[in-house]
């Protein structure tokens, strides 16, 4: 009975978390570091430039976001001015129910109330997309994310910030890993 359990698993999520994150941002920064730190734990983790071949479309990056369990979204000062990511994060709340698969956002160098009500920086990126008619799903992604709970990187004192990443992302992703022993 574990091996169908442990199956099932593996086909319906490749990942156990997506990032999503602006790479001029915080690729070489803050996201190599948090990649690392999950991948030491054994959370098999989507990022772009490790698993994307290059010249793939966007469908590639929708398909790994259907089939990871959790979204990590890095929100940084130039997320939104991104359409690729502004894309990632339309579907990632399309596909997060915030029981089964739940999204995270992570403000990195963004106040989290900047995505929530499209203000400061991050609103004068937005309106740069006003003439987009994806503009509108995008604005709603935007606020929707901004309102779930995660983590504001700035409160988080230098030596815990993975810590606490990953204590709150390997608890789920632990169990979702090892749920087959149970049965």
């Amino acid at each position: 009975m574990a091996s169908s359990s442990k199956s099932s698993i593996h086909e319906n999520f490749k990942y156990h978390v997506f990032l999503s994150f602006r790479g001029e941002d915080t690729r070489t920064t803050f996201v190599d570091h948090l990649y690392a730190s999950l991948k030491r734990l054994g959370i098999h983790t989507f990022r772009d430039n490790e698993e994307l071949q290059k010249g793939k479309q966007i469908d590639e990056l929708f398909k790994a976001i259907e089939e990871s369990k959790f979204f990590i979204i890095v929100f940084s000062s130039n997320y939104a001015s991104s359409s690729w990511c502004s894309m990632e994060l339309a579907k990632i709340m399309e596909c997060q129910d915030g029981n089964k698969r739940m999204a995270f956002p992570l403000f990195y160098d963004v106040d989290p109330s900047h995505i929530r009500n499209q203000t400061g920086q991050v609103g004068r990126v937005i309106a740069k997309h006003m003439t987009n008619k994806q503009f509108k799903k995008w604005e709603t992604a935007l606020e929707d994310a901004g309102n779930l709970v995660g983590w504001d990187i700035k409160k988080i004192a230098n030596g815990n910030k993975f810590n606490n990443i990953n204590k709150d992302i390997h608890k789920p992703a632990y169990y979702e890993i090892n749920k087959t022993l149970l049965y």
